[in-house]
């Protein structure tokens, strides 16, 4: 089971995935909303944070997190948390291994989660339903983008099932062809 904590949320956040299974995970946390309540209304208790990367919207929880149920932390940047993730490394989210992909262009510390078996995909801000992560931040970098959202399109291609952006709906419908569409819009 994976849900959007942040689902409903009326003030600006990132969603905020919360995997059930043998491994529970939060994948970022969301800011601006209280986050631990959403977390104890579920009943599951995360034993590990993973962040896609460190902008305010996706960590602005993390402290209230950390203090309510003392969640290992994971973060590319390896000031963010109490681990560091590299490129390729396998990490177990909920009942699933998944392949840890640095992507950067939108941030400099961003990493999209993929899971082959399941066919699942967090992205983080790397791309959404319909667009692309903004690059006009600092350490963003359209053309570090595309060659990203190209490498995450190489890695899931037609198999993929499940996409979790960092903003908005997911995406069920045709995921990767939602990539897709993101590298060509990002080319213009």
């Amino acid at each position: 089971m994976i849900a959007n904590l942040a689902d409903g949320v009326g003030t600006f956040t990132s969603n905020a995935f919360l995997v059930a299974g043998d491994r529970p995970t939060l994948v970022d946390t969301g800011a601006n909303f209280d986050a631990v309540a959403a977390v104890e209304e579920r009943g599951i208790e995360p034993e590990r944070i993973v962040l896609t990367h460190t902008h305010p919207d996706h960590v602005g929880n993390l402290g209230a997190l950390r203090e309510a149920f003392d969640p290992e932390v994971l973060a590319y940047d390896p000031d963010a948390g109490d681990g560091e993730l590299d490129d390729g490394e396998a990490l177990a989210i909920g009942d699933h291994d998944y392949e840890v992909l640095y992507t950067p262009g939108h941030k400099d510390d961003h990493v999209c989660l993929y899971a082959p078996e399941p066919g699942i995909c967090f992205a983080g801000d790397l791309v959404f339903e319909r667009g692309f992560g903004r690059t006009d931040l600092p350490e963003g970098d359209r053309a570090t983008l595309v060659e990203s959202i190209d490498r995450l399109a190489d890695r899931v291609g037609p198999d993929l099932r499940e996409l979790h952006p960092g903003h908005g709906p997911s995406v069920t419908d045709d995921p990767s062809g939602t990539i897709e569409l993101a590298g060509r819009m990002a080319r213009q």
